[in-house]
């Protein structure tokens, strides 16, 4: 089939991530898509998994991979977009485990002049952990009774994984979270992604997905806020990228963004 939308989904030497995730874009009730994995320098064992599960699970997988310098995300998300053969992009990450009618949901609510800001619904490590691709297949790990026999506590936000038809608009519109361009859960239209110059290369972990979503607004693009809708799951790990000099710097870029209501990056796809 073919794709009339196109996934990335960014990874980094986690392939027992990568596979569950891969899992779930097999049980997708949309048909039409074709996976770019944005590999920010994993070595060759991710290379095989992908080349595994793309006959295994018979998906469109192409590999986007870049040398280990560190954190470059937003190096290789931009060498993905330009990866992408389709003029419908959604984002999401190599540890967001996506239910059987997320992309579904995302083509949907796709319309012109708009991009689509999604949520996750973490996980803890012990359950992220015991997830199988038989659960996978029996959307078992997106079931709130399946989810809380294996320890997962109360929680308003397990809303997320119970809400349907209205409830969904309801709460969309009810949480106080803002509409922004979330790097596990985003999606909008590649001419407008290409119009901002994609991702900033100076920006490295935290919150370069939502300096992006900062240009396409000052673009005119208009968020609009689906987290109630399209769900998946996150799965637990350690971030030890998360360093506070990149946060603090990337801070001062996207308050330059705003304030000065920036929609091009001279740091992005074209130097």
């Amino acid at each position: 089939m073919e794709p009339k939308v196109s996934v990335v989904l960014s990874t980094y030497n986690a392939v027992a991530w990568l596979e569950k995730v891969l899992w779930g874009y097999a049980q997708q009730t949309y048909k039409a898509f074709e996976i770019i994995i944005a590999d920010d320098g994993s070595t060759s064992e991710t290379a095989r998994t992908i080349e595994r599960l793309k006959h295994e699970l018979k998906l469109n997988l192409i590999h986007v991979w870049q040398e280990d310098e560190g954190f470059q995300k937003s190096r290789i998300l931009n060498k993905a977009l330009l990866a992408c053969q389709t003029n419908y992009v959604v984002m999401s990450d190599g540890d967001c485990i996506p239910r059987a009618d997320f992309l579904e949901v995302h083509v949907a609510h796709r319309k012109e002049g708009h991009f689509l800001s999604g949520g996750y619904f973490k996980l803890p490590l012990s359950i992220s952990e015991t997830i199988t691709p038989e659960d996978i297949v029996a959307q078992s790990c997106f079931d709130l009774a399946w989810l809380q026999a294996k320890g997962l506590p109360k929680s308003f936000k397990n809303k997320k994984l119970t809400a349907k038809g209205f409830s969904q608009q309801f709460f969309n519109q009810l949480t106080p979270t803002k509409a922004t361009w979330n790097g596990h859960n985003a999606s909008g239209w590649k001419a407008d992604l290409l119009a901002v110059n994609g991702f900033d290369e100076r920006m490295q972990y935290g919150g370069q997905d939502r300096e992006l979503g900062e240009r396409l607004v000052n673009l005119g693009i208009r968020p609009v806020q689906i987290r109630y809708s399209a769900i998946c799951v996150h799965l637990d790990h350690k971030r030890g990228y998360a360093q506070p000099e990149s946060i603090a710097k990337n801070k001062k870029i996207r308050q330059k963004t705003r304030s000065e209501k920036r929609i091009w990056t001279a740091f992005g796809i074209q130097k």
